[in-house]
C-alpha cells in the first residue's frame, strides 16, 4: 500500500483525497497524512460538503485530532513550513504538494531535507530542469523512473491540449498553434473589486467579466513537445463559472485534412491507447456536463472546423477533477518503479 501525504489541502487537494476514494487506485494507495495551516474544524467540514462536486460519499469524522474516514485514520498536522511537520515519523512513501506554493527546486528540496522521500507537484516548476521529470499522463510517463525525487504533474491545461498536439504533431503535422484558455474562475481572484498583488486585471470581480490573466501554457507545451518550440502562442481568459474550463486550439497543418479525418482520429485514440486521459463526443453539451468527469480531455466533435489547412478544435475538461485524476495515475505509475527496483 503506497502511503501518501498532502501538503496543502485546497480545491486540488480535497479532489485528489474525494477522487481516490472513488477510484480503484485506493486499493493500491492511501492518504495517510495532511499538512494544512486552516484549523481541523474548517477542514472536516470542507471534506464532507464540496460546492462543486457535493457531498462527500463515505462517512468523514473528526478523530484524535485528525480525519477519519469511513475507518481509515488521517493524521493532520497544521505546519506553515516544510520544516514544521516531522514527515519522516509520517513514514509517508510520497508527498503530493498541493499548495501552490513551492515553484522552484530550492522550495521542494526543503520537504526532501524534511524527510519527504519523494514529492509530487500540482504545478509546472518555473525552470523544467529544476524537476526531475514533467510529466502529462498519457503521453510521457515513461520519463519516470525509480531515480527521480522531484516530478512535476504540470498544469490542467497542459494535461488538456498536450494530449491532442501529441496526437496530431506527426500526422498531418503541426506548422503553427494559437490556444486559448477559457478557464472557471479561481480562488486568487476577488468576488468584489479588491486588491491583487501582481496583476491589475485581477483586481475585479470574478462574477461579473471575462478576465484575461496571463499564462504559461505555450512554455509548458514546449517543454514537453519540444518540436513546436517558437511556434505556439497562448491566452488566457477567467470567466464567472464555477467550475469547468474548454480550449480552442487553431492550428496550421502542415498537409490538406478535412474535419472528419480529424475527429475519426481523436476518437479511435480515446477508444483506444489515451482511454481514461481523453474522451470524444459530438452531443450538444454545455459546460457543466463535464464537472466531475476524470478525463483530462473532452474532444467536442461537433466544433471542429477545417479551411484548408487551417484547424479549430475545442476540449473540455474538469479543471479539478480531471488533474486530481491524473496526479493519482502519475503517483500509481511512478510508484510502480519504485517497486520493480526494490525487487
Amino acid at each position: 500500500m503506497l502511503r501518501l501525504a498532502i501538503n496543502g489541502y485546497g480545491r486540488i487537494g480535497r479532489c485528489l483525497l474525494r477522487a481516490l476514494h472513488e477510484s480503484p487506485l485506493r486499493e493500491r494507495m492511501a492518504v495517510v497524512a495532511i499538512n494544512e495551516p486552516a484549523d481541523l474544524e474548517s477542514i472536516v467540514h470542507l471534506t464532507r460538503y464540496d460546492s462543486t462536486h457535493g457531498r462527500f460519499h463515505l462517512p468523514v469524522e473528526e478523530r484524535e485530532g485528525g480525519l477519519r474516514i469511513d475507518g481509515q485514520p488521517i493524521a493532520v498536522s497544521h505546519g506553515n513550513t516544510p520544516e514544521a511537520v516531522d514527515w519522516a515519523a509520517l513514514d509517508v512513501d510520497l508527498l503530493l504538494e498541493c499548495s501552490g506554493r513551492y515553484a522552484d527546486r530550492s522550495g521542494i528540496d526543503r520537504f526532501l531535507a524534511a524527510g519527504v522521500p519523494r514529492v509530487l507537484v500540482s504545478n509546472p516548476m518555473r525552470n523544467a530542469e529544476q524537476a526531475d521529470a514533467t510529466v502529462v499522463y498519457g503521453v510521457n510517463e515513461t520519463a519516470l523512473h525509480c531515480d527521480a525525487r522531484i516530478v512535476s504533474n504540470a498544469s490542467c491545461t497542459t494535461n488538456c491540449v498536450v494530449p491532442l498536439l501529441h496526437l496530431l504533431l506527426d500526422d498531418p503535422g503541426i506548422e503553427a498553434a494559437v490556444i486559448t484558455a477559457v478557464h472557471s474562475a479561481m480562488n486568487d481572484q476577488p468576488l468584489q473589486d479588491g486588491y491583487h498583488r501582481t496583476d491589475l486585471r485581477r483586481t475585479r470581480s470574478a462574477l461579473q467579466s471575462i478576465i484575461p490573466v496571463s499564462t504559461g501554457l505555450g512554455r509548458g507545451v514546449e517543454r514537453l513537445l519540444p518540436a513546436l518550440s517558437g511556434r505556439i502562442q497562448a491566452h488566457h481568459l477567467r470567466v464567472p463559472t464555477l467550475n469547468v474550463s474548454a480550449m480552442e486550439l487553431c492550428l496550421q497543418l502542415r498537409r490538406d485534412a478535412t474535419a472528419e479525418e480529424i475527429n475519426r482520429r481523436l476518437q479511435n485514440a480515446a477508444a483506444g491507447p489515451l482511454a481514461g486521459v481523453l474522451s470524444f463526443t459530438e452531443r450538444p453539451h454545455a459546460s457543466c456536463d463535464f464537472n466531475h468527469d476524470p478525463h483530462s480531455c473532452i474532444v467536442d466533435g461537433t466544433q471542429t472546423r477545417v479551411t484548408g489547412r487551417l484547424l479549430r478544435l475545442m476540449a473540455w475538461f474538469d479543471n479539478e477533477w480531471g488533474f486530481a485524476n491524473r496526479m493519482l495515475d502519475v503517483a500509481e505509475c511512478w510508484s510502480r518503479n519504485w517497486v520493480k527496483e526494490t525487487a
